[in-house]
C-alpha cells in the first residue's frame, strides 16, 4: 500500500536527522507490530510453559503479567522523553530492550529457568514506549496527505499484532517449543533495528529541546499502574476480597490522588491531565479504556472456548496449534480493515469509523455468545470480530493525533496506549472471572458461562460506541491547517 511505501524527511524530521525516501513507514509498522505481537504471544501456550518451568498454571500467567505491568509504566515515560529528547532514539531503545529481553527470555526457557523467563518478559515489556514515538516520529516525517493511512495502520497494529501472537504461538510451539516464540520476537526486533539504521541517513540528530522529565509524576504513575494491574491480573487467583486485592484497590485511590496532585504542580508534568480528561480527549479516552475491555475480553475467552473438551457438551477440544488458526480470520480481517477505516474517516469522520466498529463488534461477540455450535460460526463471528476492532483502533490514532499540537503527540498516544493495556487487564479479568463463576466447586466452567461472557463484552462495546455518539455533535471544530490534515487530509477525519 501506498501508506507504508516511504517515509519522507521533507518536513521536520527533528531528531532523526532527515528520514530517507523509501520504507520508513514500513520501519515503524514493523517495530510496533514487534511490540504488540511480543505481548499475546505466550496466552495460547501458558499451559505448556507451566509445564516447561515446572511452575503454577498461575505462576505461567506472570508471564503476561510481567510485560503488561512494565509496559504500562514505560509507556508515558517514553512518550515523554520522545517529546523532549527524540523519538527516534527512544524507539530505538525500546527495540533494543525487546532483542535484550527476548535472548533473556528464549535462553532461560530453554534453561528451565522461571525466574529469568519472567524476567526477559520485564524487559520485553519495556519496550512499550515504542508506540507512542513511533505515532510521533511519524507525524514529524510523514506528509500531511500520507499521515492519516500511516497513523491509521499504526493504531490497527496494536490489535493486528495481538491477535497474531495467538495465530502463530500454537503451531509454533507444537513444531518447535515454546523458547521458539522468543526467538521470533528477537528476530523481529533485530529486523526493526537494521530498518531504522537504514531508513535515516547519516546526518547528526537534532540537539535536544531541553525540559526535563518529571521523575516524582513518573514514580507516582508507576505505582498506580501496578497496584491496578497487579490487583486485576491476580483477583481471581488471590480472591477478590482478599487482604491483598483490598490493600492494592486502596493503594492504588491513594497513588491516583497524588499523582494527581504532583501532575497539576509542576511546570513540566509527565501526564498534561488536560490529555486524559481534557474536553478534546475525555471521551475518545473513556471509549479507548472500555472498547479495549470488550476486545480482550474476547480474545482470552476464544482460545479458553475452542479448547475446551467435547465431552463437556461443547467447545472444540482444538490444539493450541489449532486455535492459532482459529483466531486467524480475526487477524486476517484486522489488517484488511485498516485501508477501510482510511476511507471511512475520511468520508465520514473518525468517530463515525470508530461507532461502526464499537457496532459491529457488539454484534459479533453477541453472536459468539449465542451462535457457537458449529466451527464455521465461530470462523465467521471471529472474522466479523476482526473487522470491527480493525475499524475501531484504526481510527483511534486520528482521533488523538488530530486533537493535540504536534509537540504533545508522543504524550497524548502514551496516554492512549495506557487506556488500551490497562482496558486489556480489566478485559482478561472481567472474561476469566465471569466464566469461573459458571463452574462448580471440582468441576468445568459451564457453557452458559462462556454465553454470559461474550454477551456481557458485547454489551461492553456498544457502550465504546455510545460515549462516542454522545458528544460527537458536541465536539469543537478540528484545527485548520497541517492539524487538520494530519489524519487523513480532512477535517472529518477529526470529526
Amino acid at each position: 500500500m501506498s501508506v507504508v511505501r516511504r517515509l519522507r524527511g521533507g518536513g521536520v524530521s527533528g531528531d532523526s536527522g532527515r528520514t530517507a525516501v523509501g520504507g520508513g513507514a514500513a520501519v515503524l509498522l514493523l517495530a510496533a507490530f514487534g511490540v504488540a505481537i511480543a505481548q499475546t504471544i505466550v496466552v495460547a501456550a501458558l499451559a505448556v510453559f507451566a509445564r516447561e518451568l515446572d511452575t503454577t498454571a498461575t505462576g505461567a500467567t506472570w508471564l503476561l503479567t510481567a510485560f503488561m505491568l512494565a509496559s504500562a509504566v514505560a509507556t508515558p515515560v517514553a512518550g515523554r522523553l520522545g517529546d523532549l529528547f527524540g523519538h527516534r532514539r527512544v524507539i530505538v531503545t525500546g527495540l533494543a530492550l525487546l532483542l535484550t529481553g527476548s535472548v533473556v527470555a528464549a535462553s532461560s526457557t530453554q534453561l528451565d529457568s522461571y525466574p529469568g523467563a519472567v524476567a526477559g518478559r520485564v524487559l520485553q515489556g519495556l519496550a512499550g514506549g515504542v508506540f507512542p514515538c513511533a505515532f510521533g516520529l511519524a507525524r514529524q516525517s510523514v506528509p500531511p496527505e500520507r499521515l492519516g493511512g500511516v497513523v491509521a495502520a499504526l493504531s490497527v497494529t496494536f490489535g493486528v499484532g495481538g491477535a497474531l501472537g495467538m495465530v502463530v504461538a500454537g503451531p509454533l510451539v507444537d513444531v518447535t517449543g515454546p523458547a521458539a516464540l522468543f526467538w521470533l520476537i528477537a528476530a523481529l526486533a533485530l529486523l526493526a533495528l537494521a530498518g531504522m539504521a537504514r531508513a535515516t541517513s547519516p546526518s547528526a540528530p537534532r540537539p535536544p529541546t531541553g525540559g526535563r522529565v518529571d521523575l516524582a509524576g513518573a514514580a507516582l504513575l508507576a505505582g498506580v499502574l501496578v497496584t491496578v494491574l497487579l490487583a486485576i491480573s491476580q483477583g481471581r487467583a488471590w480472591g477478590w476480597s482478599s487482604p491483598w486485592i483490598i490493600a492494592l484497590f486502596a493503594a492504588t485511590l491513594a497513588l491516583s490522588a497524588a499523582f494527581g496532585a504532583v501532575e497539576r504542580r509542576v511546570a513540566a508534568p509527565l501526564v498534561d491531565l488536560r490529555l486524559l480528561i481534557g474536553p478534546r480527549l475525555l471521551t475518545t479516552n473513556i471509549a479507548t479504556l472500555v472498547v479495549s475491555v470488550g476486545m480482550f475480553a474476547a480474545v482470552t475467552l476464544l482460545p479458553l472456548f475452542v479448547q475446551t473438551p467435547t465431552a463437556l457438551g461443547y467447545g472444540f477440544g482444538y490444539s493450541p496449534a489449532r486455535t492459532g488458526f482459529v483466531m486467524a480470520p480475526m487477524a486476517i480481517c484486522m489488517l484488511l480493515a485498516t485501508p477501510l477505516a482510511a476511507r471511512v474517516s475520511n468520508a465520514l469522520g473518525a468517530r463515525a469509523a470508530f461507532r461502526t466498529g464499537a457496532v459491529l463488534a457488539a454484534i459479533a461477540l453477541a453472536g459468539l455468545g449465542l451462535l457457537h455450535g458449529h466451527i464455521a460460526a465461530v470462523l465467521v463471528w471471529c472474522a466479523v470480530l476482526g473487522l470491527a476492532y480493525g475499524l475501531a483502533f484504526a481510527s483511534l490514532g486520528g482521533l488523538v493525533v488530530g486533537s493535540v499540537g504536534q509537540e504533545q503527540t508522543g504524550a497524548a498516544t502514551g496516554v492512549n496506549t495506557i487506556l488500551r493495556t490497562v482496558g486489556g487487564a480489566l478485559g482478561a479479568a472481567l472474561a476469566a472471572a465471569i466464566v469461573a463463576s459458571s463452574a462448580t466447586a471440582l468441576g468445568p466452567p459451564t457453557e452458559s458461562g462462556y454465553t454470559t461472557a461474550f454477551v456481557v463484552a458485547g454489551a461492553i462495546a456498544l457502550c465504546a460506541a455510545a460515549v462516542t455518539a454522545v458528544r460527537g455533535a458536541a465536539t469543537p471544530p478540528p484545527r485548520r491547517g497541517a492539524d487538520a490534515t494530519s489524519t487523513g487530509g480532512s477535517a472529518r477525519a477529526v470529526d
